[in-house]
C-alpha cells in the first residue's frame, strides 16, 4: 500500500494492521502464559470452583462478607454485564471470519487464547475491585484506570497512565462497543427483514437510551435476564446444527488441529479448499479470540468493580469464567458448527469466499431451513444489542474517572443518539479505529498487570491455602 497519498481510511487500516501485528498478540498471549505458569494452573485447576461461585453454590468462606453499606450489583449481575459486553457478534461473525482468514486451525489457537486468559481476566480483574473506590453516590468505581492511579508506586506515572486508558476506554465503546454492534443489527435486520436501516436505527436508539439511562441499576436488571436467556437459546440451536451434520464433525475437528500445526495446510472434505500458513492460523486465532473475551484489555475489570462483596480474589474468578463462557463454550460450538457443514471455504455465485454473516447464516440454513436463517439473525440482532449494552457501563466508567459523576449523564445520552449514526453508516473506519482503540488500551492495563503480578500472584495462591 503506498501510503504517501492514501486516504484517511488506508492510514487506519495501515496503523490498525501495526498495533494488532506479532508484537501486540505476543504480548497479550505472553502475559496470559506468565500468569498462568505464575499462579501454578490455578485459573484451570479452581474453574469447578469459579463456575460454582458464579451461580452461588460453592462453599462460602467463613470470613467473607457481602458488602451492604453502598450502592453496587450483586456478583452474577456484575458477570453478566461483564458478559454482555464480550459477548456479542465476535461469538458469530468473528468466529467464521477467523476461520476464513487463519483456516479451521485459527479455532484451535482460539481456545488456547482462551485458556491462558483466563489467567490474565483472573488479575486484572481482582485488582480492579481490591483497588476500586467509591463516587459521591456510594456506588462502587473501579478498573485499570484507578487501579493505576491507586496502586503504582510513581503515583504521577500511574494517573497518566489512568487517564490514556480511560480515553481508549471511551473511544472503544462508543466504536467497537456501539456503533459497529448497532451497524450489524441494522445490516442483519436489511437482510434477513427487509426494514430501512434508518428504521432499525431509530427503534434501537430508543431502546437503548430506556436501557442505559438509569444507570448501572438499569444496566444490570438488563443484562440479568438478556445475558443467560440468549445464550442458552443461541447454545440450544447451534447444538442443533451440530447434531444435524454430526457425521462430519470427525473430519472438522481433524481439520482444525491439523490446520493449526501444518505450516503450509490445505483443507479439503468439508472444509473447502482455504490454504493458510500456520502463523495466519495463529493470528486470526488469537486476535479473534482476544477481541472475543477482552482478556488483557482491561475493560471487564471496570464490570467486575461494580460488585457488592469486599472478597476481590472471589469476584476475580467469578469474573474469570466469562472468558471460559465466551470463548470455550460460545466460540467453541459456532466453530464447530461451521467445521462440520461442509460450507467453510465454499464461494458464493461471483466466486468469492463465503465469510462473515454470510457464511454463518448458510450454515444454519442448510441445517435448519429458512428458519435456521431467521434463528441466528435474530440471535446476531440479540448479542450485538447485549454488546451495546455491556459497553455503555464501562465507557461511563471511564468518562467519570476524566470528567466527574455529574457529567454522566451528557455521556448516556451521547452513547445513545451515536447508535442512530453507527445503524445508518458504512462502519469500515470506525471499525479499524475501534481496533487501534482496543490495542492502545491494552498497553496501560498490561502495564499494571505485569507492574502487580508480584503481589497478586502471591494473595491468590495464599487465597488457595483457606
Amino acid at each position: 500500500m503506498k501510503l504517501e497519498n492514501g486516504s484517511l481510511a488506508e492510514w487506519i487500516e495501515y496503523v490498525d494492521d501495526i498495533v494488532w501485528g506479532p508484537c501486540m498478540l505476543f504480548l497479550l498471549l505472553g502475559t496470559g502464559v506468565y500468569l498462568m505458569i505464575r499462579l501454578r494452573f490455578l485459573p484451570l485447576r479452581n474453574l469447578r470452583y469459579a463456575l460454582l461461585c458464579t451461580i452461588g453454590k460453592e462453599k462460602k468462606d467463613s470470613s467473607e462478607k457481602t458488602q451492604t453499606d453502598g450502592k453496587g450489583v450483586s456478583s452474577f449481575s456484575a458477570l453478566t454485564t461483564e458478559l454482555a459486553a464480550t459477548i456479542g457478534t465476535g461469538n458469530i461473525v468473528g468466529v467464521s471470519t477467523a476461520m476464513v482468514l487463519g483456516g479451521p486451525g485459527a479455532l484451535f489457537w482460539m481456545m488456547i487464547a482462551g485458556i491462558f486468559g483466563m489467567a490474565t481476566k483472573l488479575v486484572e480483574s481482582m485488582l480492579s475491585v481490591k483497588y476500586r473506590s467509591r463516587n459521591e453516590a456510594k456506588e462502587y468505581v473501579g478498573g485499570p484506570m484507578y487501579t493505576l492511579s491507586k496502586a503504582l508506586p510513581n503515583a504521577r506515572l500511574g494517573k497518566m497512565l489512568g487517564m490514556a486508558f480511560a480515553v481508549f476506554a471511551i473511544l472503544a465503546s462508543f466504536g467497537m462497543g456501539n456503533m459497529t454492534q448497532s451497524n450489524s443489527i441494522s445490516e442483519t435486520v436489511n437482510v434477513s427483514f427487509g426494514i430501512a436501516k434508518h428504521h432499525t436505527g431509530l427503534v434501537i436508539t430508543i431502546i437503548t437510551i430506556l436501557a442505559v439511562i438509569g444507570g448501572i441499576a438499569t444496566i444490570a436488571n438488563v443484562t440479568k435476564i438478556l445475558v443467560p436467556v440468549m445464550g442458552i437459546v443461541y447454545m440450544v440451536g447451534t447444538l442443533l446444527v451440530i447434531v444435524n451434520q454430526l457425521h462430519n464433525i470427525p473430519s472438522g475437528i481433524m481439520q482444525i488441529v491439523g490446520m493449526a500445526f501444518c505450516p503450509q495446510a490445505v483443507g479439503g472434505g468439508v472444509c473447502g479448499q482455504i490454504c493458510v500458513s500456520v502463523m495466519e492460523s495463529v493470528r486470526w486465532g488469537v486476535s479473534r479470540g482476544i477481541f472475543s473475551n477482552e482478556a488483557g484489555l482491561g475493560a471487564g475489570g471496570i464490570s467486575a468493580a461494580s460488585a457488592c462483596t469486599d472478597d476481590y480474589i472471589k469476584q476475580g474468578y467469578i469474573s474469570m469464567t466469562s472468558v471460559f463462557l465466551d470463548t470455550m463454550v460460545i466460540c467453541l460450538v459456532t466453530g464447530l458448527a461451521i467445521a462440520a457443514s461442509g460450507l467453510l471455504g465454499t464461494v458464493d455465485e461471483y466466486g468469492c469466499l463465503l465469510t462473515g454473516t454470510t457464511l454463518v447464516i448458510e450454515v444454519f440454513k442448510m441445517s435448519l431451513g429458512s428458519a435456521g436463517a431467521t434463528f441466528i439473525s435474530i440471535c446476531i440482532i440479540l448479542f450485538a444489542f447485549a454488546t451495546i449494552v455491556g459497553w455503555a457501563y464501562q465507557g461511563e466508567r471511564a468518562f467519570e474517572f476524566l470528567f466527574g459523576r455529574k457529567y454522566c449523564m451528557i455521556y448516556r445520552l451521547g452513547y445513545s443518539l451515536i447508535t442512530f449514526v453507527g445503524a445508518v453508516c458504512s462502519l469500515q473506519l470506525v471499525w479499524d479505529f475501534s481496533d487501534i482503540c482496543n490495542a492502545l488500551m491494552a498497553v496501560p492495563n498490561l502495564i499494571c498487570v505485569l507492574w502487580l503480578s508480584g503481589k497478586a500472584c502471591k494473595e491468590i495462591t495464599e487465597y488457595e491455602k483457606r
